[in-house]
């Protein structure tokens, strides 16, 4: 059996020296260890046994750290991880105190950039190409990798557009596979597609258009002609463009024939590829599957609804509703903000239109929310998947910020189900009487509560919260679905009849009638939400009190005020205090 080369591998400086003839067992030994490491620790698997080629040679022609390399969004980067520094820690990768799941500064100096939304690498490498000029540093590199899905969004295209004016010394490495997490859509797509299979680009070249000095395209497999593009791109100055073409789960059968649900597969067999059995009998279903399939149940009886992601059909479940009604269902690609106003379009017509969007995506479009949608009052329906602590994805993807940066915005309408059947009446709700203005509905990552979600519909009273259970002394104001961990944690206190728990639904509307039987009843009321203290639900109930002049004690539980890393959702609610056991020792704490 050969000597093991990536054991030897503690830095790119050890990589390169290796005599180029060793690469190809070095790529070997490489996509061996990430396959053999996420079929058992979970993780992003495809993209990165796409580009394992791409990142040897990239470290090994180019002097990493000094020349600064950039991964767009990062689920590509767990080669560059084992290469600089990280294969003996590689296995804590997303866990609890363990390495991130993409690049990340403070982890790294070779992770010269913080990513996990996509299409920020050419306007931050950009920035360092401009700053290093400033600085008289003549043979700098900067290089960004950007996949063929990135690279059609809006910010990528600000970026090529700003460097393509500059002299800065940037290399833009397109890695295009045909897919982000789902395949890529739209008319730039088309166009990398016939640059692939021998169109001649030059005859109108939109990268060339751009002042880019175009390279490619390059099997992105082929390690000689990597090295040898690489290493004449070094000496020329300038904005530089390679097209090199990849295959997203290379090396492993089954992730190369579903490149979807290999894109992070769960546990799976090392040699195989054979997805591990998972028993979904008894399990509740997901609650992107609920709003998936629910939608596809309404449009069957409602012609005006419309639903619209921005590149998460699978993700989102809108792919139900793309597969039944796909004259009425849009993936837009990684286009937040052009899908936000796509919507507020739509609705100007009279259409009842779902924007299915992550709550950590939504950001990426909170002007248009203000501006197209808010400030018309038009009735966009947000359906905010992944809203909270999402678990391992960590401070990039957790949705905890929705609330407060949308309760602050006039004409807007923010609800959340306690359960996967409340989520369905909303949905229902919403088309049966179509909101007066816009209205987000967040709802969290993961399975829901109940089996038997697929009830009879009912109609949601619009602003109004409910009483879950009476108490004498101690009030608890829960919001969405984190008020099961208060439903729980109130059942282990002996002293339970003593507390009560109300569902208040919206953060915005309040519910004030609710609101002042409260205040004038209990000594102590606790609020609590999956998402931050500041300026979230929680603020809201105080704002309301300080209002009205009540001086009840509110004591506010949500996420704290600091970026929470990577975990269990069961670990990270624990550090927030929001887990079963914490409620519990608060709830007895004022009970005394």
């Amino acid at each position: 059996m050969a000597e093991s080369i990536l054991q030897t591998i503690n830095s790119p400086a050890d990589l390169r020296r290796l005599p180029a003839e060793k690469l190809t067992q070095l790529a070997a030994e490489l996509r061996r260890f990430i396959i053999e490491i996420v079929a058992t620790k979970e993780g992003h698997l495809g993209a990165s046994l796409g580009v394992v080629e791409l990142t040897i040679a990239l470290h090994y022609i180019f002097n990493t750290p000094e020349d600064l390399l950039v991964w767009d969004v990062g689920h590509q980067a767990y080669g560059h991880k084992i290469l600089t520094g990280r294969r003996d820690v590689f296995h804590t990768n997303r866990q609890l105190n363990g390495i991130s799941g993409f690049p990340k500064r403070s982890e790294s100096e070779y992770d010269t950039f913080g990513v996990g939304h996509s299409s920020t690498a050419i306007s931050a490498a950009l920035g360092m190409a401009i700053a290093s000029g400033l600085k008289g540093e003549k043979n700098k590199q900067h290089i960004a990798v950007v996949g063929d899905a990135s690279i059609a969004s809006g910010m990528a295209f600000e970026g090529l557009n700003h460097a393509g004016v500059t002299d800065a010394n940037l290399l833009i490495v397109l890695n295009d596979n045909s897919i982000g997490i789902d395949p890529s859509v739209g008319a730039l797509k088309d166009y990398l597609i016939k640059a692939t299979v021998g169109h001649k680009p030059a005859q109108a070249n939109i990268i060339e258009a751009l002042n880019f000095q175009y390279f490619g395209p390059v099997d992105g497999h082929d390690l000689p002609s990597l090295l040898k593009v690489f290493e004449k791109l070094k000496h020329i100055n300038g904005p530089k463009f390679l097209h090199v073409i990849t295959k997203k789960g290379k090396g492993l059968q089954k992730a190369e024939e579903d490149q979807v649900k290999y894109h992070a597969p769960g546990k799976f067999i090392p040699d195989t590829g054979e997805l591990l059995p998972y028993d979904t009998t008894d399990l509740s279903l997901k609650f992107q599957d609920v709003f998936g399939l629910t939608l596809v149940e309404l449009a069957e009886k409602n012609e005006k609804i419309i639903g619209i992601t921005p590149a998460m059909p699978t993700g989102s479940s809108l792919k139900y509703m793309m597969d039944a009604f796909p004259e009425r269902a849009f993936d837009v690609g990684i286009a937040e903000q052009h899908s936000v106003t796509l919507a507020a379009g739509m609705a100007t017509q009279g259409f009842t239109v779902f924007c299915a969007i992550y709550s950590t995506f939504l950001q990426r479009a909170y002007d248009q929310v203000i501006h197209d949608v808010a400030l018309q009052n038009l009735p966009v329906i947000f359906c905010l998947d992944r809203a909270g602590l999402v678990g391992e994805d960590g401070a990039t993807h957790h949705g905890v910020f929705d609330i407060a940066f949308l309760r602050c915005i006039p004409n807007m309408s923010i609800f959340s189900p306690l359960d996967e059947v409340e989520l369905r009446n909303m949905l229902y709700t919403t088309q049966e009487n179509k909101p007066d203005g816009p209205l987000a509905i967040r709802y969290p990552r993961g399975r829901g509560f109940r089996k038997e979600w697929e009830l009879p519909f009912e109609i949601i009273n619009f602003g109004k919260g409910r009483c879950l259970k009476e108490g004498t002394d101690l009030a608890i104001l829960s919001f969405g679905a984190i008020g099961q961990n208060a439903m729980e944690a109130i059942e282990n206190i002996s002293e339970k009849e003593k507390i009560a728990h109300y569902d208040m639904r919206f953060a915005k509307p309040l519910d004030e009638d609710l609101l002042h039987t409260i205040f004038q009843k209990f000594r102590n009321i606790v609020t609590l939400e999956d998402g931050t203290i500041n300026g979230g639900f929680g603020s809201a109930i105080l704002e309301f009190a300080q209002r009205n002049k009540y001086f009840v004690p509110v004591k506010v539980l949500g996420v704290p005020d600091c970026f929470i890393d990577h975990g269990k959702v069961t670990e990270l609610q624990e550090i927030a205090k929001i887990d079963v056991s914490n409620l519990s020792a608060t709830f007895i704490s004022l009970l005394k």
